[in-house]
């Protein structure tokens, strides 16, 4: 009988079974500790234009349009609304749908109202339009309408400043039950921002 590569390797794996684990978290490892040196060494673009973007690979034009957000926000994270909306409109459109799908990944639609990437739900709303991301967009309608149900006593407890308030926020939450349909959705967010960028540039533009 001939044995396959997966069976031959799980063969192998079982017989040296200490050996395999090992040597599969030194390859995590590895690949993460890559991965991070990438990260921290990526290219910064502090001016955007047409001919800039051309140059950037697919798998980092998201990041590069983030990371220039992020600098001209720096630290006046108490203006930010205002200084990404003062940027060409394409950066509002990136920046808002991204900050709510990694807000979203991350702790739910609570934990995105909750923090201050909630105040650019309106405009994430619009950027899902935009890049034609229909699904996306219904389900962040009804997640704003949701919020509007609870947003008295969001604020209050919001107020005391504390993790236990955060928790207690969790409890008969409507958002909550948005979040599993927002896991399950099969528009390809990443793919989509992407191919918008690609087919206007011109929104895309700064110094």
């Amino acid at each position: 009988m001939r044995v396959g590569a997966m069976s031959l390797l799980l063969a192998l794996c079982l017989a040296h079974a200490g050996t395999c684990i090992k040597t599969a978290r030194a390859d995590a490892y590895d690949d993460i500790k890559k991965s991070m040196e990438e990260f921290t060494n990526r290219t910064i673009y502090h001016e955007l234009n047409a001919e800039i973007l051309a140059g950037i690979p697919d798998d980092k034009l998201e990041q590069a349009v983030i990371d220039y957000v992020e600098i001209k926000i720096g630290d006046r994270y108490e203006r930010e609304k205002a200084i990404v909306g003062g940027l060409s409109p394409g950066f509002m459109i990136v920046y808002a749908t991204w900050g709510l799908e990694a807000e979203v990944n991350n702790g739910g639609f609570n934990q995105y109202f909750w923090n201050s990437t909630g105040e650019f739900a309106e405009e994430a709303l619009a950027g899902f339009r935009a890049i034609e991301a229909p699904a996306h967009a219904a389900l962040v309608s009804r997640a704003i309408e949701a919020e509007r149900q609870v947003h008295g006593r969001i604020q209050e407890l919001k107020a005391s400043g504390t993790l236990e308030a955060f928790l207690e926020s969790y409890k008969s939450n409507p958002l909550n039950e948005l979040d599993d349909q927002f896991y399950a959705l099969k528009e390809d967010i990443s793919a989509l921002r992407i191919a918008f960028i690609r087919a206007h540039p011109e929104l895309f533009v700064g110094d």
